[in-house]
């Protein structure tokens, strides 16, 4: 498989290592990382980087995901790029509406590195 790209923001350095490796053990060996602590950092990277994959976390403080997915689009920072969000079970509303405002799919966490590859790399493979 060629070079993945990959944009994970998630508020927690620790979450953004999981999501990582979850990736990598779902077969995505060749995975280029670009990490983001909030939805304004994403898109300071997505200006200045191309990715191939973004996976952003629901909940955050400065810029929550789904103002971030609203942002992609509003600024067409990474048009055809798939979105996926990463989720608590709480979040439901929030998954409809990360969905509406141009998300791809969603995981909800925890999740399993058999899971990130069920929903991940059809998108990847469709891309």
């Amino acid at each position: 498989m060629a070079e993945v790209r990959t944009l994970i923001v998630d508020d927690s350095s620790v979450m953004r290592k999981i999501v990582e490796r979850a990736l990598r053990q779902a077969g995505l060996s060749s995975l280029v990382v670009l990490e983001a602590g909030s939805g304004t950092e994403g898109l300071d990277v997505l200006r200045s980087k191309q990715v191939d994959l973004i996976l952003s976390d629901i909940n955050m403080p400065l810029m929550d995901g789904l103002e971030f997915v609203r942002q992609i689009k509003a600024q067409n920072l990474a048009p055809g790029v798939p979105v996926v969000m990463i989720t608590t079970e709480s979040s439901e509303e929030h998954v409809k509406q990360a969905i509406l405002a141009g998300a791809r799919g969603y995981i909800r966490k925890p999740f399993t590195a058999e899971q990130v590859k069920e929903r991940v790399l059809p998108l990847i493979n469709a891309a």
